[in-house]
């Protein structure tokens, strides 16, 4: 087969190590198309972006509650389910209403679909790629939080990145996570954004939580709000039929795109 470029092997190691937790150099030299040593290279590479640790013949996944990935690698995986949270996400916001937009690439999808057609909608976000992605829409006036940029995943937090959230009144705020767990409630990998993140749900008369499958029954370090504070979730169908079970359980508005 072809060479891959080095940010499509990237992506094809994540992908594979988030489906298996585990992959050998062997198996990554045939699937990739190219040297053992160029497969070392790219081991080593997201091993110092943290993304995964290297083991003896190849390398095992970091358990991502710790750590998070760059933004544009993020935004691949589950690109597809992501759009799909985000048609069905959109379908939500009507014109005149105010609206609070986290960071995170399940967000920036929602930013991507959303209707042309819609009419004098604020947007309160504390992302500069949702700020970007919503630049020049005609219907959107958008509010940017401020705050300390957070460099690599392009998010705007403390301090000061809560303040002026504090004197918006909005209908509804979307929000990305790095975990849904049935029991832990919504949580995230960076304590800052989850900060933000409590902030905006305050602000807001309407939580709704964007996560596809893969953030369903994992946990990261940082809580951000229970099952019970939150109005819906919108996942993907791949989401496990039982967890959805559970999360309904629990009151929670479970929506699969």
């Amino acid at each position: 087969m072809p060479s891959l470029k080095a940010t499509e092997r990237h992506q094809t190691i994540l992908s594979q190590l988030q489906q298996d937790g585990r992959i050998e150099i062997d198996a990554l030299v045939h699937k990739l198309g190219v040297s053992a040593v160029t497969v070392r290279q790219d081991l080593a590479h997201l091993e110092q972006s943290q993304l995964l640790r290297r083991i003896r013949g190849g390398a095992i996944a970091v358990y991502p509650s710790r750590f998070e990935r760059p933004v544009d690698i993020n935004a691949s995986l589950q690109a597809s389910e992501k759009t799909a949270i985000a048609t069905v996400a959109a379908e939500m916001i009507n014109d005149r209403e105010t609206v609070i937009m986290s960071s995170g690439s399940t967000v920036e999808a929602l930013a991507r679909q959303l209707p042309l057609a819609l009419r004098d909608i604020v947007v309160a976000t504390n992302s500069l790629n949702v700020a970007n992605l919503l630049d020049g829409h005609p219907g959107v006036t958008i509010i940017v939080t401020g705050g300390t940029l957070r460099t690599g995943v392009y998010s705007l937090a403390a301090p000061l990145g809560d303040i002026l959230l504090s004197h918006v009144n909005a209908d509804i705020a979307f929000l990305g996570c790095a975990g849904v767990d049935p029991q832990k409630g919504f949580t995230n990998s960076n304590w800052q954004d989850a900060d933000v993140a409590k902030t905006m749900m305050r602000s807001a008369k309407r939580a709704m939580f964007l996560a596809d499958h893969s953030k369903l029954k994992h946990i990261a370090s940082a809580h951000i709000a229970g099952l019970s504070e939150a109005d819906t979730l919108v996942t993907d169908g791949k989401a496990p039929q039982d967890t959805v079970k559970l999360l309904r359980q629990s009151g929670l508005n479970v929506i699969t795109a």
